[in-house]
């Protein structure tokens, strides 16, 4: 026996069926696993879409490793936002990624930061900043799990100052993790993503200089969906989005290069 107040149910059906004509949809929630040298660039992508679309965006910020490894093990997310393009290969070869989904949705590049306090300009410097004696650490990401970690690492090969470093280095879990080490002064440089030195609060503490691409492998960023994601729809209306015009514009914004026919 139906409980509802007749009027009420009449109502219910009457929304229901206007909302069929009209072509509405119900707001969807989507996961998104994130490589952390994104934090600020998608946490704006991620409110400008649920602006556009009323779908709301979750996001899970962490080094590219980790985040591959909690796919791996059934991880519920939705669409997977990595630092390089090996680790989305690796889930799609897996038959854990959508292969048709994956695309490169930027290029990351490593600058050297410094705070303004310790008096050091890495654009006048450059490399040799980090061997000044006042520098005592140097921040980067965990080589074993974080694509810029790798990167800083191969950077420092490149100098031919990685056995004179060696000693100096301190690891963050993520390259986020690395950029707060040097932020915070517990660190007096760093090797972290550029996005996240444009970051207001990284510009107003300190200066950096860009890398030279050649210094480094290339940090092809690249983003698919999750096989197991129950709301594939709205995980590949999100892709879409942020390699759309309006998204890329909000990338090149935080530092990231947008290939050419991404």
């Amino acid at each position: 026996m139906n409980s509802l107040h007749p009027g009420l149910t009449k109502i219910t059906i009457a929304l229901l069926f206007v909302c069929l004509l009209s072509g509405c949809a119900f707001a969807q929630e989507i996961t998104v696993a994130a490589a952390a040298d994104l934090n600020y660039a998608l946490k704006d992508l991620a409110a400008r879409f649920e602006q556009k679309t009323g779908d709301k965006v979750t996001l899970s910020f962490g080094s590219s490793g980790n985040l591959f490894s909690q796919i791996q093990s059934g991880a519920p997310y939705d669409l997977f936002f990595s630092a390089d393009e090996q680790y989305p290969q690796k889930l799609a070869a897996a038959g854990l990624m959508d292969p048709a989904s994956l695309r490169i949705y930027a290029v990351g590049h490593l600058v050297l930061w410094a705070p303004d306090a310790t008096g050091l300009d890495p654009r006048e410097l450059k490399m040799d900043l980090l061997l000044q004696p006042s520098v005592k650490h140097i921040a980067i990401a965990n080589p074993q799990h974080a694509p810029y970690g790798r990167a800083a690492t191969a950077a420092l090969e490149h100098y031919g100052l990685n056995d004179k470093l060696v000693s100096k280095l301190v690891f963050g879990e993520n390259i986020s993790q690395a950029a707060q080490f040097v932020q915070s002064g517990n660190a007096q440089a760093g090797l972290i993503a550029l996005s996240l030195a444009m970051s207001p609060a990284m510009k107003e503490a300190g200066k950096y200089w860009e890398l030279p691409p050649d210094s480094y492998p290339e940090l092809r960023q690249t983003a698919g969906i999750v096989s197991s994601s129950k709301r594939k729809q709205a995980a590949q209306a999100f892709l879409s989005y942020m390699t759309s015009p309006e998204g890329t514009a909000v990338l090149e914004r935080y530092g990231f290069v947008v290939p050419s026919g991404k």
